[in-house]
């Protein structure tokens, strides 16, 4: 059999072809800059503080430089944030959230080319925020968060298929109990990257991984640089960049892994400022990172995700929001 993430070219169908760890799939043809003029990366929800809940969506053309640009409304409020995304080439879906201190098991779409306010997508098979999630065209996962509401946390792991609306169906279980493990995405992978375990209060260094298209466990990946939570991650098919977090107090610290192979993450480079709880997403080329806490701030930056070396200013988001969800219409997963 052949590995995951294998490539043939079909004579008889005339495409080119990717094995997702079960079966082979045809690689879809359509791009970013076909659809939005560019891969384009949008932020939603978060907090300005304690109990002070953002429903507004901002988007970005990740290939670009500016401000963030008004893309909608959710229709829940994302109040002290926790929020997260997944996304196909079309959609957006964010997931989970909180109200201090109970959280939500919600999911709301968007059509990334559009602008415009989310809709219902259905529930989460628990209820999370502040979890960790990656996919791949088909599949969006979230891992962990805090479960049933502070300052507990799960190790469950919840899929839907991104095309459909519906349920969250169970998928298997992260190695430990945690929050603020941020994951990763490549075409047959998703990565869950350091988190804390609750009450415990204990940061973690290792990175878990999931094939995407099975169901399962994780397994060990590596580790980051330094035990931390609230990381935020920008990726393309064959690189994840893993930025900033809070192993204590916030950092600037910015690590990098090759997510087709296992192993530990290296240096890459500085952000621009120390803060933890950004929101990342990213092209296959260029790496974005928005808002977090430092406290609360308002910057975005960015880095190419192939070279190494500090991170660049972007722009600024329109305001000074903590824990955001993020999602792209160009991330490594697809």
């Amino acid at each position: 059999m052949p590995n995951p993430g294998a490539l043939r070219f079909n004579t008889d169908s005339l495409k080119l072809e990717l094995f997702d760890g079960n079966q082979w799939t045809e690689i879809v043809a359509t791009s970013p800059d076909a659809q939005t003029g560019g891969a384009r990366g949008v932020i939603g929800g978060g907090a300005l503080g304690p109990g002070a809940a953002i429903s507004s969506i901002r988007y970005v053309t990740i290939s670009t430089t500016g401000d963030s640009i008004n893309f909608g409304d959710l229709q829940q409020h994302s109040g002290g944030g926790g929020l997260k995304g997944v996304s196909s080439r079309t959609r957006g879906v964010f997931m989970g959230r909180t109200e201090y201190p109970a959280v939500y098991n919600t999911m709301e779409y968007i059509t990334i080319s559009s602008t415009g306010n989310s809709a219902d997508f259905g529930d989460m098979s628990f209820e999370s925020s502040s979890g960790g999630a990656g996919g791949n065209s088909t599949r969006g996962l979230y891992a962990g968060g805090y479960f049933p509401a502070f300052p507990t946390a799960t190790n469950q792991i919840n899929y839907i298929t991104i095309a459909s609306t519906g349920a969250g169906i169970d998928f298997g279980d992260l190695t430990d109990a945690k929050r603020g493990c941020d994951g990763g995405n490549s075409p047959t992978r998703v990565l869950f990257n350091g988190g804390q375990t609750k009450p415990a209060n204990t940061n973690l260094s290792y990175i878990d991984y999931v094939v995407t298209s099975t169901l399962g466990n994780c397994a060990d990946f590596g580790d980051l640089t330094q035990a931390r939570t609230g990381q935020a991650i920008a990726d393309n098919a064959i690189r994840e960049v893993i930025a900033t977090g809070v192993t204590g107090s916030v950092v600037n610290t910015i690590d990098y892994v090759n997510t087709t192979s296992l192993g530990n993450a290296k240096d890459f480079g500085d952000s621009t400022q120390s803060r933890g709880n950004c929101a990342g997403t990213s092209s296959s080329t260029r790496g974005i990172f928005a808002s977090g806490t430092a406290p609360n701030t308002n910057i975005i930056d960015y880095v190419q995700i192939m070279s190494t070396g500090n991170a660049v200013d972007f722009g600024d988001m329109n305001d000074t929001r903590e824990s955001p969800g993020s999602l792209s219409n160009g991330h490594g997963g697809l």
